[in-house]
């Protein structure tokens, strides 16, 4: 543990001093990096593993929708396990387990053992985000808050960006077992440190485990999961209306139950904060659109442009690099001017550069699609920390270690429903362009058309958001920040709690 004394979070940065959260924030950003871009890196590999295993894409693609379930299944039970075993010793086993799950996907000798191996990967990464998220908050001083939760977001958006360019470079001059074996030494460096450098938690009193939450709520958020990555094939299939149908009545049930349990595994109360609520809504819509149109760009790249898999990589960097730039400035203005102006105008960013996406055509060039994806990045950069920083605030302080696991499981479902969603638009505008085919229309430029029309339906959801986030009003201040409860100026204390 380091010997640096980390200022009063409660009282403000009178003693507070950045280099002492370096480290720890360092040991969150290692770990969350490592499970982020491993959600992107495979995405590129499944070709390759579809031949390598001599199997098909139906049976390939489990190896996602695996790794997905179980991130959506633990992480509701985050705020529990860091409640009962505390923060720091969750986070560093949760890291362990996902570099382990790395190590025996890379030497998966049959499309079982990887799909198996993949469900072990997502059991260690599920937790890591939530649980990051809510020690460098409750590390970080009020008044300094955005910039560091600021410096946190960078793995956040750098990472599913620079995934393509790293796994496209690995499968093309290396193997695929190498996009798992990458992990193993980031995994070492993390736990490293993370045992030197997270504040040590001490023992608190766990409330009393929520079982039948913790039954209902894996069920629901697991078969909301699948049942949507289902319906990216199909929204009519039987494995789609089962898992929506099973999932949603999982999901009520899990609702009812836990605004009932005076100790519930997600705390959902903290939806009667409206400035919490109108945070969260935002956040989904904003989402939908960045995430969503984000899956789009790299098909349009190599289905239409016919770029490889390493080029597009490349040619995605831009925005990642502008997501770079962006975060730690809206960081900082966030401390100073709050949520309401950086969201309203990296929206609007956002929402620009979608539509000048919608107009793309088979000879758009190479510097419009650079110059628009730098602007979608920049949007990024200025919306995300902000906004998800802007949740925490609203939320009572004691709550935030049972807030964030139902920030990041939310965010799971809607993401997923974001890219089905979004896929399954794109493909049936494709085929419905395909038919204008026999009236001279080129195959190229009618796939190109379904991807102009889905890349409007985002920049509409941007718009929406941007419109949204003029709703937005900084938070009142908490009282358990003005109160001398015993978490406050325990750093250690409240990463454990």
């Amino acid at each position: 543990m380091s010997n640096t004394k980390v200022g009063n979070p409660s009282t403000g940065s009178q003693d507070f001093s950045v280099k002492s959260i370096i480290a720890p924030l360092l040991a969150v950003i290692i770990g969350m990096i490592m499970v982020i871009l491993d959600s992107t890196v495979v995405n590129v590999a499944i070709p390759n593993l579809v031949d390598y295993f001599d199997t098909d894409l139906k049976t390939i693609q489990w190896t996602v929708t695996g790794y997905t379930l179980a991130l959506s299944a633990v992480i509701p039970l985050a705020g529990w396990m860091t409640d009962k075993f505390g923060a720091k010793r969750i986070f560093l086993i949760t890291i362990a387990l996902f570099t382990i799950g790395s190590v025996l996907c890379a030497i998966a000798q049959s499309p079982t053992q990887l799909i198996i191996f993949r469900v072990i990967q997502g059991l260690g990464g599920g937790m890591v985000s939530p649980i990051g998220f809510a020690m460098v908050f409750k590390l970080a001083p009020a008044d300094k808050r955005g910039a560091i939760m600021g410096m946190l977001g960078i793995p956040m958006l750098l990472a599913p960006a620079l995934g393509p360019v790293l796994s496209g470079w690995l499968i093309e001059y290396v193997s695929w077992h190498w996009i798992f074996l990458i992990n193993l030494p980031i995994g070492i460096l993390a736990l490293f440190v993370g045992i030197k450098f997270l504040p040590i938690s001490e023992k608190h009193e766990a409330p009393n485990l929520d079982i039948i939450g913790m039954i209902i709520a894996p069920i629901a958020f697991s078969m909301l999961a699948y049942g949507v990555s289902e319906g990216g094939t199909s929204w009519t299939s039987t494995s789609t209306i089962t898992g929506l149908t099973v999932g949603g009545v999982a999901l009520l049930v899990f609702i009812f139950v836990e605004l009932r349990q005076k100790q519930p595994l997600l705390e959902l109360r903290v939806f009667r904060s409206s400035d919490f609520t109108r945070g969260i809504l935002l956040t989904w819509l904003a989402q939908v659109a960045l995430f969503g149109s984000m899956i789009l760009t790299p098909l349009y790249l190599q289905q239409v442009k016919g770029y490889t898999p390493l080029e597009t990589g490349l040619i995605l960097l831009p925005q990642a690099l502008a997501s770079g730039i962006f975060m730690p400035i809206s960081g900082r203005l966030f401390d100073k001017i709050g949520a309401r102006p950086l969201a309203f105008t990296g929206l609007g960013v956002i929402s620009v550069a979608l539509f000048m996406f919608s107009r793309i055509s088979v000879d758009t060039s190479l510097g419009m699609i650079l110059l628009t994806l730098f602007m979608m990045g920049s949007g990024m950069g200025l919306t995300m920390m902000p906004v998800n920083t802007h949740v925490l605030n609203a939320a009572p302080r004691k709550l935030v270690s049972r807030v964030t696991p139902l920030t990041t499981a939310a965010q799971q479902v809607v993401v997923s429903f974001a890219v089905a969603g979004l896929t399954g638009y794109l493909t049936s505008n494709i085929n419905s362009h395909m038919k204008d085919v026999a009236k001279g229309v080129t195959p190229a430029e009618a796939l190109t058309s379904g991807f102009g029309d889905t890349y409007f339906l985002a920049a509409c959801l941007a718009v929406a958001g941007f419109a949204f986030s003029l709703l937005l009003r900084k938070p009142k201040t908490q009282p358990e920040e003005e109160s001398g409860s015993e978490e406050k100026g325990n750093p250690a204390l409240m990463a454990g709690h």
